[in-house]
């Protein structure tokens, strides 16, 4: 017979979906290394020592409609019942548009945080319509571009009162009625920086005993109340007034910038936003303009380019803590991008009068459950409220509350006696009779007579959502084209490679992300009762048991949602522990002074004191000066913090020997996760010596950056830390670090199915590849850069650091007129200065084929032969292509006056021809941005003169 069939597998998800480079196009590169195979590039690149024993098993791997088909069985063994639980956490209607257009599209949430201005002008810009829309529904104003939740945002208000308080007093008031997840998160933030929190009522406040209080608006319970005369005393004794405040109620309640509070925290999730369990959701913080400079979080700004033309960009950014290290008072390092430009499309799509009708029509439902319940001779508190009451039921609360859940319902058990109950946009009149029916009577809401229980005091006179962007956009078909527009305009991993040193910018695939959408993982409120979350807990207990044995732990906590956050519940953990060995008082932490701005940070915040650690000529750890130090803080050392893969890209040989060090002094080992892409399969920190890691699932495990967010950090720790992981929120326990019991947990089905469809084969293959597709861009620039740190034999691991600081002397050419020219070749720029001033580190990830790879080294050559020209004197050293860069359309159709023709400006090697990325500004001013800042959106008078 004539047919021969051939070996191919079509449905294998790591070599045919994940994995960039066919194995043809391996041997390609295996040549231009000087290897036979991957194997051979393995044993050159890792080092033996560190090598684990046992290749991960995870039997096999499954193809994409196998994992759907399985992801579906798990996700029915959740049980979604109406959850009117409240607590921060509501039923929303994500508008399809909404949904489709973003929450869906990988134009958003591939994109990268928008270091780069010139390509993220989209994401800008939406980021700009939440804070504004922030600013306005607050009455502040200055507001940033989201926080990882509320309970984070109002930890992050308190230190940020500390900061800016003349009162010199230590405690910080909070008031029982906020959230108790918030007070929870609070208590943890506070304990380790010395500060006392008074829970108590707000008429008990001693303003002159504290820095700063926090008040809910409307409290958990229901409770809607002014805080104008609490802000006047607290301004008295030189202290600081917060409001942890429902946007949604401010549409039709006094906003907390008229009642004088400085700072104004809360949860947008009600805007759109699924529930998803827990998270991701996009908290907000404004605050008063005199404190612009100690809010937390990015900040999106106004500015001009070359040209003068209106841009965006991330103002102030010298705040951060990646700059600020061991000094910063915060170590946030991501936002909820993503799900902030959700909130902020909510309030574009609706309206002011689309939100002023959704808020008026979830007070009625309320008030009509209330008149029903008074009607049947239930006591309801309060008398005034907005979305949310508590009814009196004595000692039948546990049959009321069971009663509900045979109607489809959770309600909320408040104390011993009592029921809470908070109304949504999605409760149906049903929803409302079978609460009645839970509490013993049946009853049809069927009258529909307008009845309010707004506190008279406290209406709202002022307007907000004024800007032109949040009228000219009801109509679906002209707001689908203003999120195409925005789309437009930025550069995310669905048009190319986005080569980011230490950032892991890998494949987000389809069948990762389509369960997230399932309303059987979206629509969960994160405290229901835990037979509901069946489902939930299969999904956990397995990603979390997967994930220790490619880290080599043995306990996992998922609470923290960002790498950030991991960092921190670590050393949380390592100070429990510390603790409860009678150990308390260390609190010295040894840092690589290569190591990342979050480390010192992370090590500030939870009260300990930082120790740089020298590197050598090669970028590793001076192992003797790192004993020396472990030696003298040999008493107070808690613990060291290094990374691995060295944050320069090379296994150090040495980390057992640091490892080991720190032992012997009593102090823990904290292995920085962030390099994880260079080790699954092939090595576990949990082996290596490390006691705690993070780990940033939106880099190893396929989470999308969502163009600066959302994340999760899960921490993996060994044995005998495992009783010191954050607690529950809810429940009395070592502390919580997010306000959620898993942080993220809508997020995990994409690491999860990410795994199942690699296996422990293609995962480590993956490893493999991605140190193949580093090795091999360092080749061929080879010659034309110059290198920076390779390991004994001449290779990096995932990432390479190009050394272009001696072009700043020879041609006048700066690392960012490098970033720009990449602009124009349609690249986004590989990490910036760091963690070497004025160079590139380039981590192309395993995601990428060898086309792309070959498309960015062409750029980047064709880039150094710009420069040879420019040393050479055949170009100008001010007027060139590279100082010009990035060049628009308008550069292309505009007059031409420049020493190089406008095909060479704008149509450089690796640009495509046909769809070929346009930035739609110029390089963009950051000095007159921080000059001029301007953080809400402009008039549109603004706009017609720029057009004219």
């Amino acid at each position: 017979m004539s047919f021969k069939p051939i070996d191919y597998k079509p449905y294998d998800f790591a070599n045919r979906r994940h994995i960039g480079p066919s194995p043809d196009e391996m041997t390609g590169m295996f040549k231009t290394l000087g290897v036979a195979d991957l194997e051979a590039l393995m044993e050159e690149t890792v080092p033996q020592a560190i090598r684990q024993e046992k290749p991960l098993d995870f039997g096999k791997a499954l193809s994409e409609r196998e994992l759907l088909f399985h992801m579906r069985e798990v996700s029915e063994k959740n049980q979604v019942l109406t959850s009117l639980i409240g607590m921060g956490y509501h039923g929303t209607v994500t508008p399809p548009a909404i949904q489709r257009n973003i929450f869906e599209n990988p134009a958003w949430y591939t994109a990268y945080t928008p270091y780069q201005p010139e390509i993220s002008q989209g994401r800008l810009e939406a980021l700009l319509n939440y804070q504004t829309m922030v600013s306005d529904l607050t009455g502040l104003e200055i507001a940033n571009a989201s926080l990882l939740d509320e309970a984070t945002a109002c930890a992050e208000a308190m230190t940020m009162a500390q900061r800016v308080a003349k009162s010199k007093a230590k405690a910080f008031f909070v008031d029982e009625n906020c959230h108790p997840q918030n007070i929870a998160v609070m208590k943890t933030r506070a304990a380790p920086l010395g500060i006392e929190v008074i829970v108590g009522a707000a008429d008990d406040l001693d303003p002159e005993a504290v820095f700063g209080a926090i008040f809910q608006y409307p409290g958990t319970y229901g409770h809607v109340r002014d805080f104008t005369a609490e802000m006047t005393a607290l301004h008295a004794a030189k202290a600081i007034g917060i409001v942890s405040a429902d946007p949604m109620a401010l549409c039709l309640l006094k906003e907390p910038g008229t009642m004088g509070a400085d700072i104004a925290v809360g949860s947008t999730q009600r805007f759109g936003i699924p529930l998803g369990y827990g998270g991701p959701h996009a908290a907000y913080m404004a605050t008063k303009d005199a404190y612009k400079r100690s809010m937390p979080g990015r900040i999106v700004g106004m500015s001009i380019d070359s040209h003068g033309n209106r841009a965006y960009r991330l103002a102030l950014q010298t705040r951060e803590q990646h700059i600020r290290r061991e000094k910063a008072t915060s170590n946030v390092c991501t936002a909820q991008a993503l799900l902030a430009v959700m909130a902020g499309f909510y309030a574009v799509f609706h309206g002011p009068k689309g939100l002023r009708a959704i808020a008026q029509r979830i007070h009625r439902k309320t008030a009509r459950l209330a008149r029903g319940l008074e009607e049947a001779g239930f006591t309801v508190e309060p008398e005034t409220f907005f979305d949310t009451i508590t009814v009196d039921v004595g000692l039948f609360q546990h049959g009321v509350m069971q009663a509900a859940v045979q109607q489809g319902v959770n309600l909320r058990a408040v104390g011993t006696t009592k029921v809470g109950i908070t109304i949504d946009e999605t409760t149906r009149p049903a929803t409302i009779e079978a609460v009645w029916q839970a509490f013993g009577f049946a009853r049809k809401d069927v009258d529909r007579t307008q009845v309010y229980r707004l506190p008279e005091a406290l209406l709202r006179t002022t307007e907000y959502l004024q800007h032109d962007v949040f009228h000219m956009n009801r109509a679906e078909t002209e707001m689908m084209r203003y999120m195409r527009r925005l789309a437009d305009r930025d550069l995310a991993l669905d048009r190319a490679m986005i080569p980011l040193g230490s950032c892991t910018m890998k494949l987000n695939s389809a069948a990762e992300m389509m369960p997230v959408s399932w309303r059987a993982f979206s629509d969960m409120h994160p405290f229901v009762p835990v037979d509901q979350a069946q489902g939930y807990a299969e999904l956990i207990g397995d990603l979390s048991d997967k994930l220790c044995q490619i880290t080599g732990y043995d306990g996992l906590s998922m609470q923290p949602n960002s790498g950030a956050q991991g960092e921190y519940a670590g050393l949380l953990t390592i100070a429990d522990w510390h603790r409860a060995e009678g150990q308390g008082h260390r609190n010295v932490c040894l840092i690589p002074v290569n190591a990342h701005g979050t480390n010192p940070a992370s090590a500030q915040m939870v009260g300990w004191k930082v120790v740089p650690v020298n590197c050598d000529e090669n970028g590793s750890i001076d192992l003797e000066d790192f004993a020396a130090k472990a030696e003298k803080y040999s008493a107070d050392l808690a613990a060291c913090m290094i990374t691995y893969p060295s944050t320069h890209g090379v296994f150090e040989e040495t980390v057992r020997d640091v490892c080991r060090i720190t032992h012997e002094h009593g102090g823990q080992v904290y292995i920085d996760g962030a390099n994880m892409n260079a080790m699954v399969g092939l090595s576990r920190p949990g082996d290596l010596g490390g006691d705690v890691s993070h780990l940033n699932l939106h880099k190893t495990f396929c989470i999308p950056h969502g163009g600066g967010g959302p994340g999760m950090g899960p921490i993996g720790v060994k044995a005998h830390l495992v009783k010191h992981l954050p607690s529950h929120p809810l429940e009395p326990g070592v502390g919580s670090v997010s306000a959620a019991p898993f942080g993220s947990p809508s997020l995990l089905p994409i690491s999860w199915a990410y795994i199942q469809m690699m296996g422990g084969e293609g995962l480590t293959q993956a490893t493999r590849v991605a140190i193949l597709n580093a090795n091999y861009i360092a080749a061929r620039l080879s010659g034309a850069y110059k290198v920076l740190y390779k390991g004994k034999q001449g290779r990096v691991a995932h990432e390479c650091i190009l050394d272009v600081r001696p072009f700043a002397d020879s041609a006048g050419v700066t690392v960012d007129d490098i970033a720009k020219r990449l602009i124009d070749a349609g690249f986004h720029a590989p990490t910036m200065s760091w963690p070497v001033a004025g160079t590139l580190m380039v981590e192309p990830t395993e995601s990428e084929t060898k086309a792309e790879l070959d498309r960015f080294c062409d750029a980047m050559l064709a880039i150094r032969e710009e420069i040879r020209d420019i040393e050479d004197g055949k170009i100008d050293r001010e007027n060139n292509p590279l100082k010009n860069a990035p060049h628009t359309v308008e550069d292309l159709v505009g007059d031409w006056d420049r020493p190089y023709g406008r095909e060479q400006g704008c149509f450089p090697p690796g640009a495509f021809r046909v769809d070929k990325y346009w930035p739609p500004v110029n390089r963009v001013d950051n000095v007159y941005g921080d000059r001029h800042l301007v953080c809400t959106c402009p008039p549109m008078s603004d706009y017609a003169e720029a057009a004219e």
